[in-house]
């Protein structure tokens, strides 16, 4: 990389050290990925809803007041992800977050987002 004191100003002289540590631009396309998933309003309330129980897309469709196809393309774009993952149970599928270090940031981010506490969490 550039060493950029040779063409900056002088009061970026530590710019240097701070780059270093910048993410890559595959990182930055990742959590571009996520914040754009996130960007949708039913998708956000489908992530929320699986963030604290797993479902089906039936049960879904009716918790967020959508038809079961449109469901099943919002679930799609989040398996994608791998924000979800789904498991076959006789004919239907259950879908819930998934065991990763996005998917638990994505939760925190919906709850932070929301103000609301998480129910799985609270403490009777």
């Amino acid at each position: 990389m550039k060493d950029l004191c040779e063409c900056a100003h002088d009061h970026l002289e530590e710019i240097n050290s701070l780059l270093e540590s910048m993410p890559s631009t595959d990182e930055s396309t990742r959590a571009s990925d996520i914040f754009s998933l996130l960007s949708d309003s039913s998708r956000l309330r489908i992530l929320w809803l699986l963030c604290h129980s797993e479902q089906c897309v039936t049960n879904i469709a009716a918790c967020v007041e959508m038809s079961s196809p449109a469901v099943s393309h919002h679930l799609r774009f989040l398996k994608q992800s791998k924000i979800i993952t789904s498991e076959k149970r006789g004919k239907e599928t259950f879908y819930k977050l998934a065991d990763s270090e996005y998917a638990t940031l994505a939760h925190k981010m919906i709850d932070d987002i929301f103000y609301l506490e998480c129910p799985t969490k609270i403490v009777k």
